[in-house]
Protein backbone atom coordinates (compact mmCIF):
# COMPACT_ATOMS: atom_id res chain seq x y z
CA UNK A 1 0.00 0.00 0.00
CA UNK A 2 1.34 3.48 -0.93
CA UNK A 3 1.27 6.16 1.81
CA UNK A 4 1.11 9.80 0.75
CA UNK A 5 1.47 12.90 2.85
CA UNK A 6 -0.64 16.00 2.44
CA UNK A 7 0.03 19.49 3.83
CA UNK A 8 -3.01 20.94 5.49
CA UNK A 9 -3.31 24.73 5.48
CA UNK A 10 -4.88 26.19 8.59
CA UNK A 11 -7.40 28.94 8.13
CA UNK A 12 -6.21 32.49 8.97
CA UNK A 13 -8.47 32.60 11.99
CA UNK A 14 -6.69 29.58 13.48
CA UNK A 15 -3.26 31.10 12.86
CA UNK A 16 -4.33 34.36 14.44
CA UNK A 17 -5.72 32.56 17.46
CA UNK A 18 -2.45 30.67 17.90
CA UNK A 19 -0.43 33.90 17.75
CA UNK A 20 -2.66 35.59 20.28
CA UNK A 21 -2.30 32.60 22.62
CA UNK A 22 1.53 32.71 22.38
CA UNK A 23 1.61 36.47 22.98
CA UNK A 24 -0.63 36.10 25.99
CA UNK A 25 1.36 33.18 27.40
CA UNK A 26 4.59 35.21 27.92
CA UNK A 27 3.23 37.89 30.30
CA UNK A 28 1.22 35.18 32.01
CA UNK A 29 4.43 33.25 32.69
CA UNK A 30 6.14 36.38 33.97
CA UNK A 31 3.20 37.12 36.24
CA UNK A 32 3.24 33.57 37.51
CA UNK A 33 6.94 33.85 38.33
CA UNK A 34 6.35 37.12 40.15
CA UNK A 35 3.55 35.52 42.18
CA UNK A 36 5.60 32.41 43.00
CA UNK A 37 6.23 31.89 46.73
CA UNK A 38 9.32 33.72 47.99
CA UNK A 39 11.34 32.02 50.67
CA UNK A 40 14.30 33.86 52.15
CA UNK A 41 16.80 32.13 54.37
CA UNK A 42 19.94 33.19 56.19
CA UNK A 43 22.18 32.32 59.10
CA UNK A 44 22.46 35.01 61.76
CA UNK A 45 25.68 36.11 63.41
CA UNK A 46 24.94 33.81 66.37
CA UNK A 47 24.38 30.78 64.12
CA UNK A 48 20.58 30.70 63.92
CA UNK A 49 18.98 29.80 60.61
CA UNK A 50 15.98 31.98 59.79
CA UNK A 51 13.44 31.76 57.00
CA UNK A 52 10.72 34.19 55.93
CA UNK A 53 8.61 35.18 52.96
CA UNK A 54 10.40 38.54 52.73
CA UNK A 55 13.93 39.87 53.33
CA UNK A 56 14.96 39.12 56.90
CA UNK A 57 15.84 42.25 58.93
CA UNK A 58 18.09 40.28 61.32
CA UNK A 59 20.29 39.39 58.33
CA UNK A 60 20.28 42.77 56.58
CA UNK A 61 24.06 42.94 57.03
CA UNK A 62 24.52 39.32 55.93
CA UNK A 63 24.03 37.32 52.76
CA UNK A 64 20.52 35.93 52.22
CA UNK A 65 19.26 33.27 49.83
CA UNK A 66 16.03 33.48 47.89
CA UNK A 67 14.63 29.97 47.27
CA UNK A 68 12.17 28.58 44.76
CA UNK A 69 9.15 26.65 45.99
CA UNK A 70 11.09 23.40 45.56
CA UNK A 71 13.88 24.63 47.83
CA UNK A 72 16.42 25.36 45.11
CA UNK A 73 18.26 28.68 45.28
CA UNK A 74 16.87 31.26 42.88
CA UNK A 75 19.48 33.89 43.68
CA UNK A 76 21.73 35.18 46.43
CA UNK A 77 20.79 38.53 47.96
CA UNK A 78 23.93 40.47 48.99
CA UNK A 79 24.02 42.18 52.38
CA UNK A 80 22.77 45.73 52.64
CA UNK A 81 25.49 48.36 52.81
CA UNK A 82 25.85 50.73 55.70
CA UNK A 83 25.66 54.47 55.08
CA UNK A 84 29.46 54.64 55.19
CA UNK A 85 29.79 51.72 52.77
CA UNK A 86 27.28 53.32 50.39
CA UNK A 87 29.20 56.61 50.51
CA UNK A 88 32.47 54.78 49.77
CA UNK A 89 30.88 52.89 46.88
CA UNK A 90 29.44 56.10 45.44
CA UNK A 91 32.86 57.74 45.72
CA UNK A 92 34.48 54.75 43.94
CA UNK A 93 31.82 54.86 41.25
CA UNK A 94 32.32 58.59 40.72
CA UNK A 95 36.09 58.16 40.48
CA UNK A 96 35.69 55.27 38.05
CA UNK A 97 33.40 57.39 35.88
CA UNK A 98 35.80 60.34 35.96
CA UNK A 99 38.67 58.01 35.03
CA UNK A 100 36.62 56.60 32.17
CA UNK A 101 35.76 60.07 30.86
CA UNK A 102 39.41 61.15 31.19
CA UNK A 103 40.49 58.12 29.16
CA UNK A 104 37.89 58.84 26.49
CA UNK A 105 39.12 62.44 26.34
CA UNK A 106 42.76 61.31 26.12
CA UNK A 107 41.95 59.04 23.18
CA UNK A 108 40.03 61.83 21.46
CA UNK A 109 42.86 64.36 21.94
CA UNK A 110 45.50 61.96 20.63
CA UNK A 111 43.43 61.14 17.57
CA UNK A 112 42.85 64.83 16.90
CA UNK A 113 46.58 65.45 17.32
CA UNK A 114 47.50 62.83 14.74
CA UNK A 115 44.86 64.15 12.36
CA UNK A 116 46.18 67.71 12.76
CA UNK A 117 49.83 66.73 12.39
CA UNK A 118 50.30 63.70 10.12
CA UNK A 119 54.07 64.30 9.97
CA UNK A 120 56.87 66.32 11.58
CA UNK A 121 56.90 68.93 8.80
CA UNK A 122 53.30 69.96 9.52
CA UNK A 123 54.07 70.21 13.23
CA UNK A 124 57.16 72.34 12.61
CA UNK A 125 55.13 74.66 10.39
CA UNK A 126 52.60 75.16 13.19
CA UNK A 127 55.40 75.78 15.68
CA UNK A 128 56.92 78.50 13.51
CA UNK A 129 53.52 80.14 12.96
CA UNK A 130 52.92 80.31 16.73
CA UNK A 131 56.42 81.65 17.40
CA UNK A 132 56.18 84.21 14.57
CA UNK A 133 53.11 85.75 16.17
CA UNK A 134 55.07 86.44 19.36
CA UNK A 135 58.18 87.50 17.46
CA UNK A 136 56.13 90.07 15.57
CA UNK A 137 54.76 91.43 18.85
CA UNK A 138 58.28 91.53 20.30
CA UNK A 139 59.61 93.49 17.31
CA UNK A 140 56.79 96.00 17.76
CA UNK A 141 57.67 96.38 21.45
CA UNK A 142 61.36 96.82 20.69
CA UNK A 143 60.55 99.37 18.01
CA UNK A 144 58.40 101.26 20.48
CA UNK A 145 61.24 101.18 23.01
CA UNK A 146 63.60 102.74 20.45
CA UNK A 147 61.07 105.48 19.77
CA UNK A 148 60.64 106.17 23.49
CA UNK A 149 64.42 106.34 23.93
CA UNK A 150 64.61 108.88 21.12
CA UNK A 151 61.78 110.88 22.67
CA UNK A 152 63.54 110.87 26.01
CA UNK A 153 66.77 112.54 24.80
CA UNK A 154 65.35 116.06 24.20
CA UNK A 155 63.39 115.82 27.43
CA UNK A 156 66.57 114.93 29.33
CA UNK A 157 68.43 117.78 27.66
CA UNK A 158 65.71 120.25 28.61
CA UNK A 159 65.70 118.96 32.17
CA UNK A 160 69.41 119.85 32.43
CA UNK A 161 68.47 123.54 32.46
CA UNK A 162 66.51 122.96 35.67
CA UNK A 163 69.17 121.01 37.57
CA UNK A 164 68.72 121.73 41.25
CA UNK A 165 65.35 123.34 40.54
CA UNK A 166 61.81 122.12 40.31
CA UNK A 167 60.86 120.96 36.80
CA UNK A 168 58.01 122.72 35.04
CA UNK A 169 54.79 120.67 35.41
CA UNK A 170 54.48 120.01 31.66
CA UNK A 171 58.08 118.79 31.35
CA UNK A 172 57.77 116.61 34.44
CA UNK A 173 54.54 115.14 33.07
CA UNK A 174 56.25 114.32 29.74
CA UNK A 175 59.21 112.67 31.48
CA UNK A 176 56.95 110.64 33.78
CA UNK A 177 54.81 109.48 30.85
CA UNK A 178 57.93 108.49 28.93
CA UNK A 179 59.25 106.53 31.91
CA UNK A 180 55.93 104.72 32.42
CA UNK A 181 55.66 103.81 28.73
CA UNK A 182 59.28 102.60 28.68
CA UNK A 183 58.73 100.40 31.73
CA UNK A 184 55.58 98.95 30.16
CA UNK A 185 57.34 98.10 26.91
CA UNK A 186 60.27 96.51 28.73
CA UNK A 187 57.82 94.38 30.71
CA UNK A 188 56.09 93.42 27.44
CA UNK A 189 59.40 92.34 25.88
CA UNK A 190 60.19 90.28 28.99
CA UNK A 191 56.76 88.61 28.86
CA UNK A 192 57.07 87.96 25.15
CA UNK A 193 60.44 86.31 25.63
CA UNK A 194 58.93 84.09 28.30
CA UNK A 195 56.06 83.29 25.92
CA UNK A 196 58.50 82.21 23.22
CA UNK A 197 60.14 79.82 25.65
CA UNK A 198 56.77 78.50 26.85
CA UNK A 199 55.54 77.81 23.31
CA UNK A 200 58.81 76.07 22.44
CA UNK A 201 58.49 73.81 25.51
CA UNK A 202 54.90 72.94 24.61
CA UNK A 203 55.75 72.08 21.04
CA UNK A 204 58.78 70.06 22.19
CA UNK A 205 56.58 67.99 24.52
CA UNK A 206 53.88 67.64 21.86
CA UNK A 207 56.44 66.49 19.28
CA UNK A 208 57.75 63.85 21.66
CA UNK A 209 54.19 62.60 22.09
CA UNK A 210 53.54 62.66 18.35
CA UNK A 211 56.66 60.66 17.60
CA UNK A 212 55.35 57.86 19.84
CA UNK A 213 51.91 58.03 18.24
CA UNK A 214 53.42 58.02 14.74
CA UNK A 215 55.45 54.96 15.79
CA UNK A 216 52.25 53.09 16.65
CA UNK A 217 51.46 53.85 20.30
CA UNK A 218 47.66 53.50 20.79
CA UNK A 219 45.87 56.84 21.40
CA UNK A 220 45.18 57.49 25.07
CA UNK A 221 47.99 55.28 26.40
CA UNK A 222 50.67 57.95 26.80
CA UNK A 223 51.34 60.07 29.87
CA UNK A 224 49.69 63.46 29.71
CA UNK A 225 52.07 66.31 28.89
CA UNK A 226 49.66 69.18 29.35
CA UNK A 227 47.47 71.15 26.93
CA UNK A 228 48.20 70.98 23.20
CA UNK A 229 50.67 73.54 21.93
CA UNK A 230 48.24 74.60 19.21
CA UNK A 231 46.11 76.18 21.93
CA UNK A 232 48.90 78.31 23.33
CA UNK A 233 48.05 81.97 23.85
CA UNK A 234 50.49 84.51 22.52
CA UNK A 235 51.37 87.87 23.98
CA UNK A 236 50.51 91.11 22.27
CA UNK A 237 52.30 94.47 22.39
Amino acid sequence: MRVTSRRVALPPAALLAGGVWCAAALPAAVAADAQAPRIYSCITADGRRLTADRPIPECSAREQRLHNSDGSVRRVVPPEMTAEERAEKEARDRKAELDRLAQVDAVRRDRNLIARYPDEASHQKAREAALDTVRLAMRASESRLEALTAERKPLAQEAEFYKGKQLPPKLKQQIDANDAATDAQRAAVHNQQAELERISRLYDAELARLKKLWAGAPPGTLADVGPPAAGAKTARP
